[in-house]
């Protein structure tokens, strides 16, 4: 570890940072990881990040690695080449989260670097399994200290002779000349699956279950639209809409990420490592004493919280291969947190990172979180390659940060929309057990993808050109 010490200049605070973020919204690899703030107060910080030094993209078996001009690839571990790229960890920064490192997706599908999978499922999805960009300045908003940084580490040359323009830009709400090209839906929202299909999906996992196969499996439908414009617009609106504490917006080559997730994947602080599993959904109501009603029933349901007690033991085993003995526990089981359309089951599990082992390897070795995939975890992803019609692509992956410093924060990609190609895809589902009901799966299904379907109905144009949103 090097005593190596970011660069900082403090920057005017502003309330909203996706306004700081509008005249980079159209950059390649331009990024936002968004708390969700100001229209919820459960996340903190937010981080903007564009111009990276070194880009890592993966497709099946070949990362592509873009540096200085220079242009490699590589077959080997996906992960060791992110942890290869960061370079030596540095000592941290004691009131900053990230002071430059890697930004990026870690597809669902990239498992398959990991662990021998069958090849069932349509892939419709035509993007890299990983996309990873290394940033060496980053903007950092503490909304809870109201303050805002400048941070870079000083391993980009360029770095250097940028950093007048960055205070400048950073230091000002930019709005004027910042037109984009408006969004808009083209014709109807379709789902991969209907009720018969659904159907046919759901008893085969619970054959699969009464066969002693497997105990839960995340089952999960695709939604799909034509789609024009710049979908930084239709972000904006979802931020509004379902706000939520680990959101993200990537503007990367040819595909842009559209993400309100609010649950953790995984997150290491100085060792410290925790993961946040959901499983347990029940909708919001806009009468206050039904809402309550929901939320009691969901808290008090045994069957939720036997789902999500199979999921905590699980991570506590994916993070125990990283963790140091002993240090795996659970401070917190079957918590109610409440978001625009749904409240949601949620337990903590902790642990510390054992000595010598890095975010990269926790990441590796709980990917893809359990949460998204049903138990035991290969077994679960074999029944969704073959009951799913495609691939997940960037769902139930994950979005995350992993500094120089070797801190790391993650979600799982769900309440997460794909657009690339003209056409925008998002996903939506739910853990499937012995006792599940076959109506109330489906339903929860849309319960999970309201806000996104009402997002995608703001934006849609009926015949002739009449703007349903207005």
């Amino acid at each position: 570890m090097t005593e190596s010490r970011p660069r900082i200049e403090e920057l005017p605070y502003f309330e909203d940072s996706a306004a700081l973020f509008l005249p980079w919204a159209e950059r390649r690899w331009a990024v936002f990881l968004d708390s969700g703030f100001p229209h919820s107060r459960q996340g903190r910080y937010d981080i903007i990040a564009a111009e990276p030094s070194a880009t890592l993209i993966t497709r099946g078996n070949l990362t592509e690695i873009r540096q200085g001009g220079a242009i490699s690839l590589s077959p080997d571990d996906p992960f060791e080449l992110v942890k290869k790229a960061l370079g030596e960890t540095v000592l941290s920064h004691p009131d900053l989260p990230f002071c430059g490192g890697a930004i990026g997706y870690f597809g669902y599908d990239l498992a398959r670097s990991l662990e021998k999978l069958p090849a069932i499922a349509c892939d419709e999805e035509n993007i890299p399994d990983m996309m990873v960009g290394i940033y060496d300045w980053a903007v950092v908003v503490d909304h809870q200290a109201r303050r805002s940084w400048l941070v870079a580490q000083g391993r980009d040359p360029a770095t250097a002779g940028r950093w007048p323009h960055l205070v400048h830009s950073f230091s000002q709400i930019q709005t004027i000349g910042w037109q984009l090209t408006g969004f808009s839906i083209i014709g109807e929202v379709e789902a991969n699956m209907n009720r018969l299909v659904y159907g046919r999906a759901f008893r085969r996992i619970q054959h699969y279950i009464r066969e002693g196969d497997c105990y839960q499996v995340n089952l999960a439908q695709r939604f799909c639209a034509w789609c024009q414009g710049n979908p930084w617009e239709a972000y904006e609106i979802l931020r509004q809409m379902n706000p939520a504490p680990f959101s993200a917006y990537l503007n990367y080559p040819q595909v842009q990420i559209l993400s309100s997730s609010p649950e953790r994947f995984l997150k290491v602080d100085d060792g410290r490592v925790e993961t946040k599993p959901i499983k347990g959904t029940r909708p919001r109501s806009p009468d206050p004493g039904e809402d309550q009603s929901r939320l009691r029933e969901l808290q008090e349901s045994l069957k939720d919280r036997a789902e999500n007690l199979m999921i905590v033991d699980l991570l506590r085993n994916d993070i125990g291969k990283n963790c140091a003995p002993g240090s795996v526990h659970v401070p917190e089981m079957f918590a109610i947190e409440s978001y625009a359309t749904v409240h949601h089951l949620v337990s903590t599990v902790c642990g510390l990172l054992a000595p010598s082992h890095h975010s990269l390897d926790l990441l590796r070795g709980c990917f893809p979180g359990g949460s998204i995939t049903g138990a035991p975890k290969i077994r679960a992803m074999e029944i969704i390659e073959e009951l799913e019609p495609h691939r997940r692509g960037v769902y139930c992956g994950s979005i995350s940060y992993i500094g120089f410093d070797g801190h790391m924060d993650s979600n799982i990609a769900i309440r997460t929309l794909v657009h690339s190609d003209h056409r925008i895809r998002f996903w939506a589902g739910g853990g499937i057990v012995a006792d599940s009901d076959l109506e109330q799966e489906y339903q929860e299904c849309y319960h999970k993808a309201a806000a996104m379907l009402t997002l995608l109905e703001h934006f849609k144009i009926r015949k002739f050109g009449e703007h349903v949103g207005g």
